[in-house]
């Protein structure tokens, strides 16, 4: 099944996310806080799939939008633009870049938690948050390739980890269903599981070793 996918950001994660997407089928609809017009050279790399939009045109685009920017930029975006969608989180939080956050120092809410508080009347799904830029289109292989690299999906909505994870599987990898969005910690930045390629045998080791910091 193909679909109209809004992407919000254009970084590295962002644009190598529009490549996949559209080589597999689907319409992209991506923006940044630069603007449309910004985007016409990536727009034009991608074809006629790709359309550049305004952040709030990329959040009604569709059903899925993807939100990949700084994580401590989430909170500029109006929460009501993504009311009724599945966002797709790939965040990852770096306090010098996105200054401190309490909730995240503490560790009482993992980055996907607050993504969701954020974006109250969507529904959170995070995943890509744990592979380079680069590597969403060196690793991806066909579904059933022997040792294909797995990307971990986490969530509160078994429907909409599943409309994801099919999406995972569709560009190249295979999607292993982690639990709900309070168990994602186990796949956040500095954990034994964040950023090598690791098979689904390996990533779940991986995840076993996975320890918190206020736990240490």
């Amino acid at each position: 099944m193909t679909s109209t996918i809004g992407i919000i950001g254009s970084g590295n994660i962002g644009s190598a996310l529009a490549r996949a997407f559209t080589v597999a089928g689907h319409s992209v609809v991506i923006a940044n806080s630069r603007g449309p017009a910004s985007l016409a050279p990536l727009v034009t790399e991608l074809g006629e799939r790709a359309t550049a939009g305004t952040v709030e045109q990329a959040a009604q685009a569709g059903e899925l939008v993807v939100v990949t920017i700084p994580l401590g930029a989430v909170a500029s975006i109006p929460s009501q633009w993504l009311d009724g969608r599945i966002v797709i989180d790939t965040n990852n939080y770096y306090p010098t870049r996105d200054g401190q956050i309490a909730e995240l120092d503490d560790e009482s809410l993992t980055t996907a938690e607050y993504v969701a508080r954020h974006f109250a009347g969507a529904t959170v799904v995070k995943a890509f948050n744990h592979i380079p830029a680069l590597a969403i289109a060196d690793h991806a292989q066909p579904a059933g390739t022997p040792d294909r690299r797995a990307l971990m999906v986490y969530g509160d909505d078994a429907a909409a980890v599943e409309r994801v994870s099919a999406l995972v599987d569709q560009i190249g990898f295979d999607a292993i269903k982690g639990g709900g969005l309070a168990d994602s910690w186990r796949i956040q930045r500095d954990t034994p599981g964040y950023g090598p390629r690791f098979t689904a045998t390996e990533l779940a080791i991986k995840l076993a070793e996975a320890r918190r910091y206020r736990d240490l």
